[in-house]
């Protein structure tokens, strides 16, 4: 083996260990978040006892279901029961593998390792070569394998609901599948959108692209609402939690999961938050860019490969919190107002946006428009004319026009 695939191999060994790491560490710190937001919001303490501010909680009670009883129901088929949690938690996992965190690293290194590195004599002679990337796969096919490995996220949830043997859990698993193919596909059409502004399939030139002109939020900002609309329900979180509607299905597709594979549930949903607020930040908040300047854009260095893993981590958690946010804010849909609100308005109004901005696109190119700030400028003007035109078709005269005529019917 060549020093330079030695070295290729351990770089990509130590990403992968310690993007995990980080991880699953904020998956923890997500959920201990979220249960103090919370507390904050409805004007109570949240966890507090477990070490300080009560960090510690989601470890307690990590250990608390390790040991618990483990229940498995008489009717259940064994193998796809103990199969489901795990499908639950691994896409979201293999999702984050493509998402670039961070500018590149610059290393250089030539020798062998020292001996308290441990794998330093086993490896011998290893070369580093040039700045290292901040991605675990930086695969030139990044959009693409997030619309595939994003639809492998419904199966362990069917699989949970069918195999517990229990209604209440065969109708989560049902609603579930429903639920996340009917949005699935206004999700992956924001994501086409991306694709004709950026060009190129690759998340690392989605990022540069953004670097060049601007954010796509401005540039794709209805493509932005019909994501981050998409993505709660692809999440399974309020206002889209129905598949486990405690007041109609008890806890719906778990119903009958006890001990660490209940606990496995949450863990993938809170995985899966995390997942796509990062990649909410990549598509359309410039990644790991630095707003108002260029100087990330650079020579590599040590300095700016930290300030850009702080602004995607600032990013993300913004994202995060977000969610957390509409979660305690907003009541629960009822499942008739879901499909109607994924068939009827998302679908059609992603397919017009995916053709109106074809079409804008189109024309840019023709002018001889550069793909720079005045490029997302006329995108930015172009996507505020859809939103209201958006807006207006969903208010159908109950709202803004409504209110006009009855000041009208008032004074009269």
């Amino acid at each position: 083996m060549s020093p330079e695939l030695k070295g290729y191999l351990l770089l990509a060994a130590l990403k992968i260990v310690v993007v995990f790491t980080a991880y699953n560490l904020g998956v923890m710190l997500v959920i201990w978040a979220e249960r103090r937001i919370s507390g904050f919001i409805q004007d109570r303490l949240g966890p507090n006892r477990v070490g300080p501010e009560g960090l510690l909680q989601s470890v307690a009670d990590g250990l608390k279901n390790i040991f618990k009883e483990e229940t498995i129901p008489g009717e259940a088929d064994r193998v796809l029961f103990f199969l489901a949690p795990v499908l639950s938690f691994t896409p979201a996992l293999i999702l984050y593998a493509v998402i670039p965190f961070g500018a590149p690293l610059p290393i250089e290194f030539d020798g062998i390792l020292p001996w308290w590195t441990i794998i330093g004599p086993l490896l011998g002679h290893i070369t580093i070569h040039g700045p290292v990337p901040m991605v675990i796969a930086d695969i030139p096919i990044g959009l693409l394998f997030i619309l595939a490995i994003s639809s492998l996220g419904v199966y362990g949830i069917v699989l949970a609901g069918w195999s517990s043997g229990s209604k209440y859990s065969v109708l989560g698993g049902v609603r579930s599948s429903a639920q996340m193919i009917s949005y699935e596909i206004a999700l992956g059409m924001a994501v086409i959108s991306v694709l004709l502004v950026a060009g190129n399939v690759t998340l690392s030139e989605v990022i540069a692209v953004q670097q060049q002109s601007v954010w796509f939020v401005l540039a794709l900002t209805l493509g932005f609402i019909l994501f981050v609309i998409a993505a709660f329900a692809e999440t399974n979180r309020l206002p889209f939690d129905l598949p486990e509607a405690e007041a109609e299905l008890i806890t719906g597709y778990h119903t009958e999961y006890s001990s660490m594979k209940f606990s496995m549930f949450f863990i993938a949903e809170y995985s899966n938050v995390i997942t796509m607020s990062a990649l909410m930040a990549t598509l359309f908040l410039g990644g790991w860019d630095i707003p108002f300047t260029t100087w990330d854009e650079g020579e590599p260095s040590v300095a700016k490969w930290a300030a850009t893993v702080a602004m995607f981590t600032l990013k993300t958690g913004l994202l995060v919190f977000t969610y957390i946010w509409v979660r305690w804010t907003l009541p629960r849909f009822r499942f008739d107002q879901l499909m109607q609100l994924g068939w009827k308005v998302m679908l059609p109004v992603a397919l017009a946006y995916i053709v109106l901005m074809a079409t804008a696109v189109w024309f840019l190119d023709q002018a001889g428009v550069e793909r720079d700030l005045s490029y997302g400028l006329i995108l930015f003007a172009v996507n505020l004319v859809l939103i209201a035109l958006f807006l207006w078709g969903l208010d159908r005269g109950r709202l803004l026009v409504g209110v006009s005529r009855q000041r009208t019917r008032t004074a009269s």
